[in-house]
């Protein structure tokens, strides 16, 4: 095997091109002796390499528009909108949640974390939906123990390919990085254990509306989940959603299927509800979203929320 796919594939978070970089670099050695992209690694062989170290650029305020629920001394609960990143970060150092935060709040917690002030906890750049964020150390400390020991309510809705076995279950998994593609994380023995909690809201031929709640929180943990049992989330480009993965005949819902994709040009995944313990005033603080309207587009036009009025309802 060449040793540049070699060391991509061994080396967590390192992409081909930066291997390469470093091989041009002289900065990949095999033996004690500088590599080339295209040697072929053998038994035994010593390999080291040595990248730069990269310096983080601090976040800057930007004014960036923000969705706030509710807003007091010690917090905020925003809800994100799709296509936003959470905080800066690979190559991405403009028009996240943290460069809005910071434009709007005086103060932030973690003050010391100059690309990460006030945040918690995360939700998917293509994922909308609440999240809190921590205006001062204390209220951050208790907030994120709460994460940690999961003791908050999150729950997501999705649509998602295919008509569910059963209506509710219990999807359980180890998650972890995908070692065939650093990009994606899998269900694998060797990852960490997950469980997400599915009900199923409203099915049609091909596509259901389902809340899911999380009993743990892994990257990507919903959108891994429901891929490993062939269910993946609508329009999840990482993990199979942008196929037709159900529908009979294809020819039949090819078309169909490409207008509901143009209406979604993302996983159709929203954190609908977040609820925590407040940090000073203990009290138990629960928030609920709209489904945004990329979403809501998608079940108009698969005629679901007649009957049972699902739409308005999700509008308050």
């Amino acid at each position: 095997m060449r040793i540049d796919a070699w060391l991509a594939q061994a080396i967590e978070n390192v992409s081909r091109t930066k291997v390469q970089n470093a091989i041009e670099a002289g900065a990949v050695r095999v033996n004690g002796v500088a590599s080339k992209a295209s040697y072929r690694i053998q038994p035994g062989d010593f390999i080291t390499i040595e990248f730069p170290r990269t310096e983080k650029q601090d976040a800057e305020p930007e004014d960036i528009p923000l969705d706030i629920v509710y807003e007091d001394d010690e917090l905020l609960v925003i809800n994100k909108k799709p296509g936003m990143s959470v905080h800066p970060g690979h190559g991405i150092y403009h028009g996240t949640l943290v460069n809005a935060l910071l434009h709007h709040c005086n103060t932030l917690a973690n003050a010391d974390d100059p690309v990460r002030p006030g945040i918690v906890h995360r939700i998917d750049k293509n994922t909308s939906g609440l999240i809190v964020a921590a205006k001062n150390d204390v209220a951050h400390r208790f907030l994120a123990r709460q994460f940690m020991k999961k003791t908050t309510i999150r729950e997501y809705w999705a649509i998602a390919w295919g008509i569910m076995k059963k209506p509710t279950g219990l999807l359980e998994g180890n998650i972890g990085r995908d070692p065939r593609n650093r990009l994606k994380f899998t269900v694998i023995a060797t990852g960490k254990p997950a469980a997400t909690e599915y009900e199923v809201i409203e099915e049609c031929d091909f596509l259901s509306l389902m809340k899911l709640h999380l009993q743990t929180g892994r990257t990507h943990q919903i959108r891994v989940h429901l891929a490993s049992i062939n269910h993946p989330v609508f329009g999840d480009e990482i993990y199979g959603g942008r196929s037709i993965v159900y529908g009979g005949t294809e020819a039949k819902h090819r078309q169909r299927v490409e207008n509901l994709l143009a209406l979604m040009p993302r996983q159709a995944l929203h954190a609908k509800t977040l609820g925590f313990v407040h940090p000073i005033t203990k009290e138990k603080m629960m928030f609920d979203s709209a489904l945004p309207d990329d979403m809501l587009a998608v079940l108009r036009a698969l005629g679901m929320g007649g009957g049972s009025d699902i739409i308005s309802r999700m509008l308050k």
